[in-house]
């Protein structure tokens, strides 16, 4: 580990870890009333990212959702399989057209203990909660960014203080997997009475664990909530930890070297920094962390791509060879997926030889839905048949690409530069990348699609016509009208089995037109000492500690 004790020094990183573990103790010490902290029982995690708020009508960005899922709750919840399960409802209904959802809610969860709620303390949740944090998600003044997720509700009610109703103006039978999410989580009115704006750090939920102390960029600590009202398969009360420590160290090499000395509990993903340090070629723990780390791996709903803008209108495609369909597939089948998981992914992911359906969702089928594999004749016949024979007389093509990628497209550059493809890469910030895409700007694009919701169809809304950017997440401009058809269809079906037949169909159109070329599907991957145990987690890639021991 020679190269890597160089980032011992880095003192700025250092100093924030020492700052946050002093903050853990002093925290022990100041507070009379809290029982002391046993190490066993505290969990400890980096978000390099940091955090803007604990407001879960503002949990976007993946800490922040990781953080909210352990103070707050929803009427319902996902399992590591992504099925719906009951939370605060113990129970639903849907009415035969599929617009009406009627939930009965359990009767012994309590919010938070908290100033807010004056001498009591507490209380139970009821379904005005419900009403009230809806509505607030809603509300123009709050502007929060998941106000989108009930864009196709028509009304809420609560008939009683243990039924909440939600009326859609349409069928979605995707809404349930929208109601997990943390934007739906339910909070009281007198916190937000009494915190305002501020309630972003004064959360009250009534999650497995509360809120304790938060020192921004410095240390943020959840407590173990001893009301909590989910108890284990034995009838044990959960969560098992006594808190939840997070740190905030932004340099990910350095935030590797404190999980290597055992001050993490947790190392989410992988950076370039020290991927070939951790994992050997094939995604397999190198040996000498064998014996004190482990894996877990599981699909994750992100698909990485490159879009072809489709729409011939555009000045930027006037002489463009990408509005040749057969060019369009030629690149798709000129390039070894396989090979590039290997060398450039350590084989973190699957090479994407399906459509834009990842694996993970009960629409993907690899048996039904035939993509492209590495096959360099047929690539060279198809680029023939648009009349370029070995790329004769093919202009020089664009992909348009951040830093982050720029490994994939210079390795996709080289492979096609064997079928006589000219292509250049060019690396553009995150954000300009951003603007000139949604601007159609760009005729071939890196782009991903991490999945709001369970659904596949959150996958093909990127191609419905409607949602042309700036009106949705059509980036592509791609536009067909048997597309559309199946489309509208599937949005409408309740039956699972027609609907996921629709959605292959859908995806087996977009393989056949490609307006995409598919890189890899994605995966979940987390690293842990040996001593945690029940850290899992799903497709969704959610951090659930409720369940986590540590022995």
């Amino acid at each position: 580990m020679n190269h890597f004790s160089s980032y011992l020094y880095h003192l700025k990183a250092g100093s924030q870890l020492v700052l946050f573990l002093l903050g853990i103790g002093l925290l022990t010490l100041s507070c009379s009333e809290e029982i002391k902290y046993d190490d066993h029982k505290i969990f400890r995690y980096n978000s390099h990212s940091g955090i803007s708020s604990l407001d879960p009508a503002f949990s976007k960005a993946q800490y922040e959702i990781w953080a909210c899922n352990q103070i707050f709750n929803g009427l319902v919840q996902m399992d590591s399989e992504l099925t719906v399960l009951p939370c605060i409802a113990k129970s639903w209904t849907i009415d035969s057209t599929g617009k009406e959802y009627r939930f009965q809610l359990r009767d012994d969860v309590y919010f938070h203990e908290n100033e807010c709620f004056g001498d009591s303390k507490s209380r139970t949740v009821n379904s005005n909660d419900f009403l009230f944090s809806f509505n607030r998600l809603l509300s123009k003044e709050l502007a929060a960014p998941g106000s989108w997720v009930f864009n196709n509700v028509e009304d809420f009610s609560a008939p009683n203080p243990s039924s909440f109703v939600i009326k859609l103006k349409e069928p979605f039978p995707p809404f349930l997997g929208l109601l997990s999410m943390k934007y739906c989580s339910v909070i009281p009115k007198e916190a937000v009475d009494l915190f305002g704006n501020q309630f972003r750090s004064n959360p009250v939920g009534t999650g497995p664990f509360y809120f304790k102390i938060w020192k921004e960029n410095e240390k943020l600590v959840f407590r173990r909530n001893p009301n909590y009202f989910e108890s284990d398969e034995a009838g044990n009360q959960l969560p098992y930890l006594e808190s939840v420590a997070i740190s905030f160290i932004p340099d990910k090499q350095a935030a590797f070297l404190e999980f290597i000395k055992g001050n993490m509990d947790f190392l989410s993903g992988i950076d370039a920094s020290y991927k070939d340090e951790l994992l050997n070629p094939m995604g397999k723990l190198n040996e000498k962390y064998k014996e004190q780390f482990q894996i877990y791996r599981s699909p994750y709903l992100n698909t990485e791509y490159l879009g072809f803008l489709m729409d011939t209108t555009q000045p930027i495609l006037k002489n463009s060879p990408l509005k040749i369909k057969k060019i369009r597939q030629a690149i798709n089948y000129g390039f070894n997926r396989k090979k590039m998981m290997r060398y450039l992914r350590n084989n973190i992911g699957s090479p994407a030889h399906g459509g834009i359906i990842p694996k993970g969702l009960k629409a993907f089928d690899s048996l039904k839905i035939q993509g492209y594999n590495y096959n360099p004749e047929l690539a060279a016949q198809l680029l023939k048949e648009a009349g370029f024979p070995n790329g004769k007389g093919l202009p020089s093509i664009k992909i348009q690409t951040n830093a982050s990628y720029m490994d994939l497209c210079e390795y996709i550059q080289g492979e096609l530069s064997g079928l006589g493809l000219k292509v250049e890469v060019e690396v553009s910030p995150p954000s300009t990348l951003r603007q000139i895409i949604s601007d159609s700007e760009v005729e071939f694009f890196r782009g991903s699609w991490i999945a709001d919701y369970p659904d596949a169809e959150n996958y093909l809304s990127l191609f419905y016509s409607k949602n042309w950017v700036p009106n949705g997440p059509n980036y592509t401009h791609f536009k067909n009208a048997q597309f559309d058809q199946w489309y509208l269809e599937s949005s409408k079906e309740t039956n699972d089995s027609i609907r996921i037949t629709l959605y292959q169909k859908m995806d087996s159109l977009l393989i056949s037109e490609a307006p995409i070329v598919p890189l890899y599907y994605d995966e979940v991957l987390r690293f842990y000492p040996k001593n945690i145990s029940g850290l899992e987690g799903n497709p969704m890639n959610l951090l659930d500690l409720k369940r986590v021991s540590k022995n």
